[in-house]
């Protein structure tokens, strides 16, 4: 395969991880029984409500925090927890959605060749680091984004990192590092 500049890769956002503060305290038993699909986890502290539209699952605690996890985009995270707050105010509660934050996002993506791990963490050292023994995938961390990417042999990529824009600078970043170290086809 020759490399080339315009190749175009589909990043698939699996989850976005979003947390916003309500800004009044939260009973967590009146949610648990008046509240629909709701689990009470008392031995934690918390309830996790779902919701189907956009489909998220949040953790709430008494103290007004709120994470929302499973959303597909940054625009859904926000949708949902809007929602959830509007949920929140319907059972009775004071409720003033405040602080929403995206703080995590995970996104696959899958190359067009297999990629040879050992050359690709000689060749990004300190950067990049491998262990078989431990886990199957090349660990590559770039610290001014802020993200992670697991290369697999395969040529999948599994990226963390703060928001979207990250997550595709990332795979920007370490794409022509992956060309160099590709698996040749076989004949």
């Amino acid at each position: 395969m020759e490399p080339s500049n315009d190749v175009a890769l589909d990043i698939i956002i699996t989850n976005v991880v979003a947390v916003f503060r309500t800004r009044c305290h939260l009973n967590l038993r009146t949610i648990a029984l008046e509240g629909v699909n709701v689990i009470y986890k008392p031995e934690y502290g918390k309830v996790l409500m779902k919701l189907r539209k956009p489909r998220i699952t949040a953790s709430i605690w008494s103290s007004g925090k709120i994470i929302c996890t499973g959303a597909t985009s940054e625009d859904e995270a926000k949708q949902g927890a809007r929602r959830l707050a509007r949920t929140l105010q319907k059972l009775g509660f004071k409720v003033r959605f405040s602080e929403f934050k995206v703080v995590n996002v995970l996104a696959v993506c899958s190359m067009p060749f297999a990629i040879r791990l050992i050359d690709f963490t000689m060749n990004n050292r300190p950067i990049a680091s491998y262990e078989p023994e431990l886990h199957p995938a090349a660990t590559y961390r770039i610290k001014t984004l802020k993200a992670t990417v697991q290369v697999f042999s395969t040529g999948s990529l599994t990226i963390t990192g703060p928001n979207v824009q990250a997550v595709a600078t990332a795979v920007e970043h370490i794409y022509p590092m992956l060309l160099e170290c590709q698996k040749p086809l076989r004949k």
